[in-house]
């Protein structure tokens, strides 16, 4: 009866990487991320608020909650995506290359927002040197933002219209740059 267990788990197991390895097949690698220099590119024809926001590339601002807040405050008008990430999360490395090319092909209409959560201010650092966010990201120590959010793990992306009101959040990762195009044409127009 223990053979027949042993054998039934190792079965289960095999049988699960096999199957994660076929689905990294079909979904693919994600992209390489784009470097400090094409993140920092100017945006044509972005409205000025849009604008300053996108020349604050890859900044990490602290201020938590409060701060995050009066930025989102100052983006009425505008669509904003918001995504919470993290430096321990490998999901977030997988997705972030999508959200750097979103960002900078619809940064003109749609503001981005980053928020780093429950996260050491040097991991964070490393974090964006390797992936650079082509707009700011708000510190949160404490997940304040990450809570109201309601996010039961990273990453989460959510999605404001702009009348300012939250459409949804997207709880995971978007396995494609596709999925989280087709979710900021959905979400952000309401």
């Amino acid at each position: 009866m223990i053979a027949f267990a042993v054998v039934a788990v190792i079965a289960f197991v095999v049988v699960g990487v096999l199957q994660t390895r076929d689905s990294d097949r079909a979904t693919g690698a994600a992209p390489k991320a784009l470097s400090l220099a094409e993140v920092s590119r100017p945006i044509g024809g972005a409205p000025p608020v849009l604008a300053a926001l996108h020349s604050r590339v890859n900044e990490l601002a602290g201020g938590g909650p409060k701060a995050f807040d009066a930025q989102l405050r100052a983006l009425r008008g505008h669509p904003v995506v918001v995504n919470l990430w993290a430096s321990w999360c490998d999901p977030c490395r997988y997705e972030l290359p999508f959200l750097q090319r979103v960002a900078l092909d619809r940064g003109a209409r749609v503001a981005f927002l980053g928020v780093n959560v429950n996260d050491a201010p040097s991991a964070a650092k490393e974090f964006a040197a390797q992936y650079p966010m082509p707009y700011p990201s708000f510190e949160d120590p404490r997940s304040g933002v990450a809570g109201r959010y309601g996010a039961r793990g990273l990453p989460a992306t959510a999605f404001y219209n702009a009348a300012g009101k939250l459409v949804i959040v997207h709880q995971g990762v978007f396995p494609t740059q596709q999925k989280l195009v087709d979710a900021l044409e959905r979400y952000t127009r309401q």
